[in-house]
C-alpha cells in the first residue's frame, strides 16, 4: 500500500521561508522581499501582494510618487528572486522536501513538495514582458492544483514486471555509468592535490560562476545576495585558511577567508562566448621584505607576470582584485587558468566568471549604501566596496534631482580612497554622484557655501579642486560630475582620493563605464 505524503502546513511553509531567507543572506534585499511575500501570504493577504505595495513597503519607494510604468523595481527584484530560488533548489536546497516558487504573473509565493514540482518554465527577463503581465497582472493567488489521486495497490503481476524492469535498468546503469568527477576533500594540508577533470567530461558551468578558492563547505551568500560555491574545476595546490585579521578595501570579507596555495590550475568548461574573469587576492603579514611573485596564464597566455600581491594591493590584509575582459574558451571548450611559482607560491582567494561584452568591461556602479539597488532602468548598483577609510552614513535623506528617489540618499564621508578594479588596456568614463546632506539652512550643520570644500584626485591627477557641493547645487539635491578618458594605473586600478579642504569630503555614488567600441 502506498503512503500519502505529509500535507503542507502553514508551519512548514513558514519554516521553509525562513530557511531560504537565511540562505539568501539574512538581511539582503531578496531575503527581505521573500519574507514580506511570505508573511502577507501566511496572513491571508495575498490580494495585497501588488507591485505598488512591494515597491513602497519593501524598497522604500514614495507612496505618492511611485509610478510602475517608470520604475520597475518590484519586477526587477521579483525576477532576481525567481532566479535565486531556482539556483538554490538546483544546488544546496535540492533535497529539501518543500520548495518555494514565485509564479510568473504573480507576487504570491507557491509551495510544493519536491516530487510534485512542475517543470521550470524558463528564466524570462522582466524587460521582455509587459509590466502588467510580467509580474503584477494577476494579484490573486492562483488556485492550488488538485493533488493527483494515488493508487493504494498494484496488481501483483504488474508489480513483478516493474521490479524486473527496474533491476535490468539498474544493471545497465552500473555497467555504463560515467564515473563522477573527484571531489575536493576538506583538509588543512597546504600540499593537497586533485585530479583534473578530463576535457569534455563535465557539462558547461552555469553562469555566473563564483568560486571560493580552497573552500569545501556549503555555498555562501555575499551582501548582494550572490551565491559563492566551494572550490571545483581545479587540480594541484591545496587549501589554507586565513588567520582572522582586519581587512580593508572590501565589504565582502567572506571572499578572503581561505586560499588555494601552491602551483594549481582551473579547467572550467563553458559554452562558446565572451567572458569576464575576476581574480581576488590578499596576503597576511610577511616574515621578510622580499617579493613573493608568481605568474598567471589564461589559456596559455601570460596575463600576470611576476605578480606580487603586496605590491599590487599596497600592503598586507588589503583586498585586491584583478579583471580580465574578452576571455574565450580554448579549442577544447575550457577556460584554463594556470598559477605557477616564480619567486614564491601562487595563492588565490576567489574567482568570478561572468558573461562578458566583446572588447569592453562590464560597468561598475557603486552606491555608498549597505545594500545593493536596482534602479528604474533595471541597472544593478552594488553596495559600497573597494574603499579605505572614511565613514558610511546610516541615516537616509530625501534627495531631489536623482533619477530614483532612493539612489543617492546616503554618503561616505571623511578622508578616504577607492581602488576600482578595471582592465588596464581601456579608457573609462567616470561619473561621481554627490549631495550635500549636512550643511545649509535648516540642516544640522547650518552654514552654506564654503562650509564643505574638498578635492578629488584620480591616479595622481586632480579632477575636482576646492569643490563645493552647496555652492553648485544647494542642499539635498543630487549633483553629478562626469570625467572622460580616464586611464587606469598599470595595476588595473582607478584610484580615487577624496581629500578634505574644509570639513569632510563626501560621495554618494560612483560609476565606471568602459569607452571601448
Amino acid at each position: 500500500m502506498l503512503e500519502h505524503a505529509e500535507p503542507i502546513t502553514a508551519n512548514s511553509e513558514r519554516a521553509e521561508i525562513e530557511a531560504v531567507a537565511e540562505a539568501l543572506g539574512r538581511s539582503s534585499r531578496l531575503a527581505n522581499l521573500l519574507r514580506y511575500m511570505g508573511e502577507r501570504y501566511l496572513r491571508g493577504e495575498s490580494d495585497e501582494l501588488t507591485e505598488y505595495n512591494i515597491a513602497t513597503e519593501v524598497f522604500g519607494r514614495s507612496k505618492t510618487a511611485f509610478d510602475s510604468a517608470e520604475d520597475a523595481i518590484a519586477r526587477v527584484e521579483a525576477h532576481r528572486l525567481r532566479k535565486r530560488l531556482k539556483e538554490f533548489y538546483e544546488g544546496p536546497g535540492k533535497d529539501r522536501p518543500l520548495q518555494i516558487s514565485i509564479p510568473l504573473g504573480s507576487y504570491v509565493p507557491s509551495f510544493a513538495r519536491r516530487e510534485d514540482r512542475a517543470p521550470d518554465r524558463g528564466n524570462e527577463s522582466p524587460a521582455s514582458l509587459p509590466a502588467a503581465a510580467a509580474e503584477g497582472g494577476s494579484e490573486k493567488s492562483p488556485p492550488p492544483a488538485a493533488e493527483p489521486r494515488r493508487s493504494r495497490a498494484l496488481p501483483i503481476a504488474l508489480f513483478a514486471v516493474v521490479v524486473l524492469i527496474a533491476a535490468g535498468a539498474g544493471i545497465y546503469a552500473v555497467r555504463h555509468a560515467r564515473p563522477a568527477p573527484p571531489t575536493v576533500p576538506a583538509t588543512a594540508s597546504p600540499t593537497l592535490a586533485e585530479t583534473a577533470p578530463a576535457p569534455g567530461a563535465l557539462p558547461p558551468a552555469k553562469m555566473p560562476l563564483r568560486i571560493l578558492a580552497g573552500y569545501s563547505g556549503a555555498p555562501q551568500t555575499d551582501s548582494t545576495g550572490q551565491l559563492w560555491e566551494a572550490d571545483r574545476y581545479v587540480h594541484g595546490g591545496g587549501p589554507w585558511r586565513r588567520t582572522p585579521a582586519p581587512l580593508t578595501a572590501t565589504s565582502e570579507p567572506m571572499l578572503f577567508e581561505q586560499w588555494r596555495l601552491g602551483d594549481f590550475s582551473y579547467d572550467i568548461p563553458v559554452k562558446p562566448g565572451v567572458y569576464e574573469l575576476h581574480l581576488f587576492f590578499v596576503t597576511t603579514e610577511r616574515s621578510s621584505d622580499s617579493f613573493s611573485t608568481f605568474n598567471v596564464r589564461i589559456n596559455g597566455n601570460l596575463v600576470l607576470q611576476g605578480f606580487d600581491i603586496n605590491s599590487d594591493a599596497l600592503g598586507e590584509n588589503i583586498a585586491d582584485e584583478r579583471v580580465f575582459r574578452d576571455v574565450t574558451p580554448a579549442a577544447d571548450g575550457m577556460i584554463h587558468i594556470g598559477f605557477a611559482s616564480e619567486r614564491g607560491a601562487p595563492q588565490l582567494n576567489a574567482l568570478e566568471l561572468l558573461p562578458g561584452l566583446p572588447h569592453k568591461q562590464l560597468p561598475i556602479r557603486l552606491l555608498m549604501q549597505r545594500t545593493s539597488f536596482a534602479d528604474h532602468s533595471g541597472e544593478f548598483w552594488q553596495s559600497d566596496n573597494y574603499f579605505t577609510n572614511g565613514r558610511l552614513s546610516d541615516q537616509r535623506q530625501q534627495v531631489a534631482g536623482a533619477p530614483d528617489p532612493d539612489l543617492f540618499t546616503t554618503e561616505r564621508y571623511g578622508h578616504f580612497t577607492y581602488a576600482l578594479p578595471v582592465d588596464p588596456r581601456d579608457r573609462y568614463t567616470l561619473v561621481l554622484h554627490f549631495a550635500e546632506f549636512y550643511f545649509g539652512p535648516g540642516l544640522a550643520g547650518g552654514g552654506g557655501a564654503g562650509s564643505r570644500v574638498f578635492r578629488v584626485m584620480c591616479n595622481g591627477e586632480t579632477l575636482l579642486d576646492n569643490f563645493d557641493i552647496y555652492k553648485e547645487a544647494g542642499s539635498l539635491h543630487a549633483l553629478a560630475k562626469t570625467f572622460s578618458h580616464i586611464k587606469p594605473s598599470a595595476q588595473g586600478k582607478i584610484n580615487l582620493t577624496f581629500e578634505p579642504v574644509v570639513n569632510n569630503a563626501t560621495v554618494s555614488g560612483i560609476e565606471v563605464i568602459d569607452e571601448s567600441q
